[in-house]
């Protein structure tokens, strides 16, 4: 329990965290503008794409899309100088302050780099790509997803047979044994999460609610004695907090797909470890209602051939309505806090 978790074992490698991904970024940042990383087109991503194109500028165009790097890199930078440090050190703290195990660190990790290279591979397309492909051809789309699935397998197998998870937990319910019909349960959920990317797209909004989900699920994973995963969420999100730091509006870059996927992906896999599954909707809510007005606004225009909202993901409806960014990324923080805190609570009470 929390009881037993050195507190500065969790927030010591996340302010470390912060401190490279402080020195670092300027770096990043100057090769992100030097080799110009932004897409030279705006992918039709939204539904409505006539109205979206309105509601965007040719700033955003020249705002490189790769900044979610600046994430993943800090954390694998991070969790790389605590894993030397403890085979180096041969006292108690250096064996504590090492958060890299088998059974808690180990597939987040793993889903985390190689979602987030999924990502940057997407990202790399977009930016170079040629104009016979304009418009994100759907066989790429595709070939993502296959990507995605492919992974979601992979660390399937390793919750599975290395980790020992092959059951869900069912709130008021109990763990639901699975067997290995986990695995394709877990592809479902994971991929079912990754569609939620498309949260990013506004000065400081992913970056914001991603990173008080994972401050959430830091606590989480505290109050359930998980304290490797709850040093690497509190790493997670000192790493999106210095995204955010250097991307106070104007934007200087966005998350874009490398952040966006990897982010998502790991999300998926502490819910499971968490034993949150069926309390991430709640948990991560402004992510799921963002995913669910693409899927309504394509159903409802389908179907009946009339738009619910003016523009699609729901956070371009409002501005659509008129709201100001400012408005719309402060508005979702306060419901993203809103809604850590109920999935907190329900977590520890059911």
């Amino acid at each position: 329990m929390i009881y037993d978790l050195n507190f500065f074992v969790v927030i010591i490698p996340a302010l470390v965290a912060v401190v490279i991904g402080m020195i670092t970024t300027p770096i990043y940042t100057n090769f992100f503008y030097k080799h110009k990383l932004w897409r030279k087109r705006s992918r039709t991503e939204s539904l409505d794409n006539a109205e979206f194109k309105a509601l965007a500028n040719e700033k955003e165009l020249n705002t490189p899309r790769v900044g979610g790097i600046i994430i993943w890199l800090t954390t694998l930078i991070t969790s790389f100088i605590f894993f030397l440090f403890s085979k180096n050190s041969h006292s108690i703290i250096g064996a504590k302050i090492n958060f890299i195990s088998l059974t808690e660190t180990l597939a987040p990790l793993i889903i985390f780099v190689f979602g987030s290279i999924i990502g940057l591979f997407d990202d790399l397309i977009q930016i170079y790509l040629p104009r016979k492909f304009e418009g994100d051809p759907i066989f790429l789309r595709y070939l993502k997803l296959l990507s995605i699935v492919l992974i979601s397998l992979v660390v399937g197998i390793i919750l599975v047979k290395i980790v020992g998870i092959n059951y869900v937990y069912i709130p008021k319910v109990g763990h639901l044994v699975l067997g290995y019909m986990f695995i394709p349960f877990f592809i479902v959920i994971t991929t079912a999460v990754f569609s939620s990317s498309v949260i990013d797209g506004i000065d400081g909004l992913a970056g914001g609610v991603l990173a008080i989900i994972y401050s959430a699920y830091a606590l989480i994973a505290a109050l359930k004695g998980l304290p490797d995963l709850a040093t690497l969420c509190a790493v997670v999100a000192g790493s999106i907090f210095v995204f955010l730091w250097f991307n106070i509006p104007p934007a200087r870059f966005y998350l874009g797909e490398t952040g966006m996927i990897g982010l998502t992906m790991l999300l998926s896999t502490i819910s499971f470890l968490t034993d949150t599954v069926f309390l991430l909707p709640i948990i991560a809510f402004p992510l799921f209602i963002t995913s669910l007005s693409v899927i309504m606004q394509w159903t409802s225009k389908k179907l009946f051939g009339q738009r619910i909202l003016k523009v699609a993901p729901l956070h371009h409806h409002f501005e659509a309505k008129g709201w100001s960014r400012y408005k719309v990324v402060m508005r979702y923080w306060l419901f993203t806090i809103f809604f850590a805190i109920i999935g907190i609570v329900l977590s520890v009470v059911m």
